[in-house]
């Protein structure tokens, strides 16, 4: 099982404040786990994703067990049994 933790206005749209997906004991990129949390909550993903760059580093920090993705693998980070995966918006000022 890996956790999701979502904060902020992640957690207001999702409607929860963590998810547990089963991975079945294989390691998966972040990129893939993203997808899978899509047939959960599709509104999260369409808030976490930049839907022109296809992307979510303009709108949240991507924690995997405390370590921010880009001193990682960025979207290619693996991810495994028990791991913790947080979602952290980015609030933009103008």
């Amino acid at each position: 099982m890996v956790r999701v933790v979502m904060y902020g206005i992640f957690r207001k749209i999702s409607g929860v404040e963590e998810l547990k997906l089963n991975l079945k004991g294989r390691s998966v990129g972040l990129k893939d786990l993203l997808e899978k949390l899509r047939t959960h909550l599709p509104e999260l993903i369409d808030a976490l994703i930049d839907p022109e760059l296809k992307d979510p580093s303009p709108n949240a920090l991507i924690l995997v067990n405390g370590r921010e993705i880009n001193v990682l693998n960025g979207l290619r980070t693996l991810i495994h049994d028990k791991d913790e995966v947080t979602l952290i918006p980015v609030l933009h000022g103008g």
